[in-house]
C-alpha cells in the first residue's frame, strides 16, 4: 500500500515535471523566434543606415563639386552654414 502510494506520488511528480519541461521548451522556442525577428530588424536597420550614410556622402561630394565648379566660373555665391543660421520669423518682418 505504501509502495503504491509512493510510486503514484513519484509518477505524478514526474508527469508534472515533464509538463514543465515541455512548457519551458515552448517558451525557449518562442524566445528564439523573437530573437531572430529582432536580429532581422537590427540587420535591416543597419543596412538602411549604411545606405543613408552613402547617400549623404554622395550628396556632400556633389555639393563640393558644384561649389568648386561655380567658384571656377566666378559665379557669386552666398554659402549659409545651416548650423549657425538663425531662423527668421517672417511675421516680425511683416509688422515692421
Amino acid at each position: 500500500m505504501i509502495k503504491r502510494k509512493l510510486c503514484r506520488d513519484y509518477l505524478l511528480e514526474i508527469e508534472r515535471l515533464e509538463i514543465s519541461v515541455r512548457e519551458l521548451e515552448d517558451e525557449i522556442t518562442e524566445l528564439r523566434v523573437q530573437l531572430q525577428r529582432k536580429v532581422d530588424e537590427a540587420n535591416g536597420l543597419a543596412i538602411e543606415n549604411a545606405s543613408l550614410r552613402h547617400k549623404l556622402e554622395m550628396m556632400e561630394r556633389r555639393e563640393r563639386v558644384m561649389i568648386n565648379f561655380l567658384k571656377k566660373m566666378n559665379v557669386p555665391l552666398v554659402i549659409v552654414d545651416e548650423d549657425e543660421f538663425e531662423d527668421v520669423d517672417i511675421s516680425e518682418l511683416a509688422q515692421r
